[in-house]
């Protein structure tokens, strides 16, 4: 039996790793997931119906009247389920920063994002390719070699920019968060707060540099990067304040920071929603910091999980098949049937690519990386 007891330097470790990165309980996480992924499908639904086919919906009737006449919300609620997920990147990503090796923090994300982010680049090239599908930043079609950068999200750095997937955006936000907090991570183990401070520095500086240089040669996607990026920075804040690893003080002072960069992403007309941008991710901050702890009967029902566990999928995969679904349903049985028939065929291809595609690479990738890391200590 003495052999199966952790060492007394994995017990240290062990310790060590709990004091630098205490657990926080997020019970709600799945619940917020929930909302933001309602509020993504209800904002193409509506960007679609009202921009595209010029027509209405009673369901975008309601919504209008109510959270964005009467709270004030982005129009088509733009960003309210983006916002939310960034949030909860920033929130859920920091702790696992702290404790992991930069090495297993990347593997481990990158496990889970890349085989369903592919199948769905590889989806999206071929329904362009029949002609099912469009480009989503106005392109005829994509040549060979931009379809080749869209599966590593070079094709969002082009000019102009080529995007067969244009959902994948927020993606390169969240990898330029997760290597801006691995490059930091000595910083993040012993003055958190100086991270979210530089971030919001840097971004500052991003914007800027774009802003005051002449075009050939400036980088126009990396200012809605950086006029994004804040939001993850605010998640992290409310972790770092959580787990009591900074105080109040320097958590209002983060939060400024913060505020600060997105009120000068707002100047510079990175977000096309004007005032209401800052008005909105207020709303949604204050969302995730009622909810994120919360753990009740809600927060347990298998719909909830459910939705929880395939948000990436769905989020990937929704845009896909949202245009032609309605356009074929729509006129046989009216708008709300439409919406019926894209959100069921979005669950049953988010189901597909969960229980076929990103659970099974996950585990192969982290088990076949396990392996490697064992063989080499050996």
């Amino acid at each position: 039996m003495e052999g199966n007891r952790p060492s007394q330097s994995a017990v240290e470790e062990s310790v060590t790793q709990r004091d630098v990165a205490p657990r926080v309980q997020l019970g709600g996480a799945d619940l917020l997931r929930v909302i933001a992924v309602f509020a993504v499908l209800y904002s193409h639904i509506s960007f679609y119906l009202i921009d595209d086919v010029g027509g209405g919906w009673w369901v975008i009737d309601v919504v209008t009247a109510v959270l964005i006449g009467g709270a004030g919300l982005n129009l088509h609620l733009s960003f309210v389920g983006v916002s939310m997920f960034m949030l909860l990147t920033g929130l859920l990503i920091t702790r696992s920063a702290m404790r992991q090796s930069r090495r297993d923090f990347m593997v481990a994300r990158l496990a889970r994002l890349i085989p369903t982010l592919w199948f769905a680049v590889a989806l999206a090239i071929i329904l362009v390719r029949l002609g099912l599908n469009g480009m989503f930043s106005g392109q005829p079609g994509i040549t060979n070699g931009e379809a080749v950068l869209s599966f590593f999200l070079g094709g969002f750095f082009l000019r102009p920019e080529v995007a067969v997937l244009g959902v994948t955006w927020t993606l390169v936000v969240q990898i330029v968060f997760y290597l801006y907090c691995i490059s930091m991570r000595g910083t993040l183990r012993t003055t958190p707060i100086a991270v979210p401070l530089l971030g919001a520095a840097l971004c500052a500086l991003v914007i800027a540099y774009n802003l005051y240089l002449p075009q050939p040669y400036t980088v126009p996607f990396l200012t809605k990067v950086a006029g994004v990026l804040p939001t993850l920075f605010l998640g992290q804040i409310i972790y770092l304040g959580w787990a009591k690893l900074v105080t109040w003080r320097w958590v209002v002072v983060g939060v400024i920071a913060q505020v600060e960069v997105i009120r000068l992403s707002i100047d510079v007309h990175t977000f096309w929603m004007g005032d209401t941008y800052l008005w909105t991710l207020v709303v949604v901050t204050s969302t995730v910091l009622l909810l994120a702890r919360y753990d009740g009967p809600i927060t347990r029902l298998p719909v909830v999980r459910w939705i929880g566990t395939r948000s990436y999928a769905i989020y990937l995969i929704h845009t896909l098949v949202l245009y032609r679904i309605y356009a074929t349903v729509e006129p046989h049985l009216g708008p709300s049937a439409a919406v019926l028939a894209f959100l069921a065929g979005t669950a049953a291809l988010s189901e597909i690519m969960y229980r076929w595609i990103e659970l099974p690479a996950a585990r192969r990738i982290s088990a076949t990386y396990a392996r490697l890391r064992s063989e080499s200590a050996a």
